[in-house]
């Protein structure tokens, strides 16, 4: 089989899909058709928000498909209409089995996880908030249970200790559109073997909130320092510094730097100034906060925070 005698349909929103479909376009495989979300209104200005997928499938005059509904007949139709061989999707909806079990040689999926770890919606934030000094992207094919389908290729990368999420992010990112390649091409070729998934164990990387963002002082420094490199630049963690007058700030925390400072567990929570760095207590040892962005202000540097603001502790 040729490259263009493979058709391929492609589902994704974010720019993390963004990499894996400019390679597949640059590479000059035969993408008969784009899927993303609708757009949509967002932020303060209300300004109508174009996925990062729809933008480069609008540059590069790609057919594009914006479904409301993934089980609605007219959608359902204009995919068939496209009599795609393959589906790739990479950071998109649950696809209905009417989907993902339409092409004839499947649909699969880059997860940026080492697969059957991380199973969810927030792998790459999850990993670093935890801790992990490894992780990865899995290519598979899907199946009906999420992130549970037959493994095709993956690729490890170190976490390093003070990687954040927006560090590693870009590096599964870049590695997760050779990997794209390579599995259409092993597709192409008729060199794919798959393994199943091993069975056991899986850490849940379900879909972050708000208040899964707020940091808990009474965890160690390096479980706080984890927890802020796991959430930065986005979504942030965050937590409420009281301020001397009593005025409770609610602050997003985008870097922190382990000491070797120790506390007592009693003192969690307390903050003091050393010149121009900005302490924070955990459970065993202070921690630095080198920068931090106060409600309804720029991100800054701790010790221009603490020229205009006067913090007491955390909450």
């Amino acid at each position: 089989m040729e490259k263009n005698d493979l058709k391929i349909v492609f589902f994704g929103t974010p720019e993390f899909a963004v990499e894996s479909l400019d390679a597949l376009v640059k590479n000059d495989f035969n993408v008969v058709g784009v899927v993303t979300m609708p757009d949509k209104i967002a932020g303060r200005g209300h300004k109508l928000y174009q996925s990062d997928v729809k933008r480069y499938a609008v540059d590069h005059d790609l057919y594009l498909l914006q479904p409301e509904k993934l089980k609605s007949e007219d959608f359902l139709n204009s995919l068939r209409a496209l009599n795609a061989d393959l589906f790739i999707v990479i950071a998109f909806r649950m696809l209905p089995r009417e989907v993902w079990q339409m092409p004839a040689l499947g649909t699969f999926n880059l997860h940026a996880s080492l697969l059957p770890k991380y199973r969810g919606a927030a792998p790459i934030n999850r990993a670093v908030m935890n801790g992990d000094n490894e992780t990865g992207v899995t290519t598979f094919f899907l199946k009906h249970e999420i992130d549970t389908g037959d493994m095709i290729m993956q690729r490890k990368i170190e976490i390093l200790p003070d990687d954040n999420v927006g560090d590693v992010h870009d590096r599964l990112m870049h590695l997760g559109a050779s990997m794209v390649v390579e599995t259409v091409d092993a597709i192409i070729n008729g060199t794919l073997t798959t393994t199943p998934q091993p069975e056991g164990e899986f850490t849940p990387a379900s879909k972050i909130f708000k208040e899964d963002c707020r940091i808990d002082w009474n965890r160690s420094s390096q479980e706080v320092h984890n927890h802020v490199r796991g959430l930065s630049p986005y979504p942030a963690a965050w937590t409420v510094l009281i301020e001397e007058s009593g005025r409770p700030l609610e602050s997003k925390i985008f870097e922190t730097r382990l000491t070797d400072e120790s506390c007592d567990s009693s003192e969690a929570g307390a903050l003091k100034k050393d010149g121009k760095r900005l302490l924070a207590a955990c459970s065993d040892k202070w921690i630095e906060i080198i920068s931090l962005q106060p409600a309804g202000k720029k991100r800054m540097a701790a010790d221009a925070f603490l020229l205009g603001y006067h913090p007491a502790h955390l909450q």
